[in-house]
Parts: structure tokens; sequence; C-alpha cells
């Protein structure tokens, strides 16, 4: 497994403190969020998930702790839309560049808006993929917002 990525690549050209850790990724798991928590041996509200949705048709990127799931209509609120779906798996991997169970919010093919879980702003740092399945960096959770420019709302049901 390599441990430069896209991801890693665009955190380092931020400036962004960061460091890599890798674990045995479960192809087979229900939740891969989970899954990665635990082989981590973390806490799966320091485990966060990168997640793909679409708000009134536009693309956007959703990042929220592992074991929750994301409120459709506070992520439509969040982007000022009025209604979210999680996006299909062929069209993430398309838009993202990434693998599903690999999907960064780091180093996408283009640029698209993000939001982050306020609760996730708690942690002093947390672990998101890192553009690669079975890989995760961990980093400051302002640091993350502030290198995806993403809004910190609350996303969670």
């Amino acid at each position: 497994m390599s441990k430069a990525t896209r991801a890693t690549k665009m955190l380092e050209q931020a400036g962004i403190a960061f460091t890599v850790h890798a674990y045995d990724y479960d192809p087979d798991a229900d939740r891969v969020g989970l899954q990665a928590a635990e082989a981590l041996g973390e806490t799966p509200g320091r485990v966060l998930k990168t997640l793909m949705a679409v708000v009134d048709g536009k693309p956007v990127c959703v990042i929220v702790p592992s074991d929750h799931e994301v409120s459709m209509k506070k992520l439509a609120a969040t982007f000022g839309g009025k209604s979210a779906q999680m996006m299909k798996p062929a069209e993430a991997e398309r838009l993202s560049g990434y693998k599903v169970g690999g999907i960064s919010p780091f180093g996408q093919m283009r640029k698209i808006p993000a939001a982050i879980e306020e609760q996730a702003m708690a942690h002093e740092l947390v672990f998101i993929n890192g553009g690669q399945r079975g890989l995760q960096v961990r980093l400051a959770p302002p640091d993350a917002a502030a290198a995806l420019n993403a809004i910190v709302a609350p996303l969670v049901a």
C-alpha cells in the first residue's frame, strides 16, 4: 500500500500537520467507518467517514463521525438547499476519483463543497480517509475544515 496519495499530497502542499495510519480494510464490513475505528483501536466518534451526496442536484462532500447517520434535512439546509440524497457509489467514485471505502475529502478530482459535523470539532485529533482503502490520516479537525474550506454544521440525525 502506498502512503502517498492525492489526499496526503494535498495536505502536505497545504502545510497541514498529519500522520498516516494504515489498517486492515475489510471489504465485507457492514459499515466501513466503524470497521476502520475498530481496526485502529479508536472510538467511532474520532474516526470520520467521508460521504458523497447531492443537494438540489449539486454534489457535496459530507464528513461525519463513523457511528452517526447524516440527516438529509440538515444536510440540505447546510448548503442552502431544499433536498438532499446520498450519491450513487459509481457517481461518487467518478467525481471524487477514489474507490468507495477509500474516498477522502482531500485531493478529490474536482473541488466539491464540503461540510463537517460540528461534533467532530470537540476532538483534539480525528481520523479521516487518506485516499485509499485501509489508509487514514490523523489531523486536527480545524485543520481539516480549513483545508477543505468546509462548512462546520450540525449534520447528523
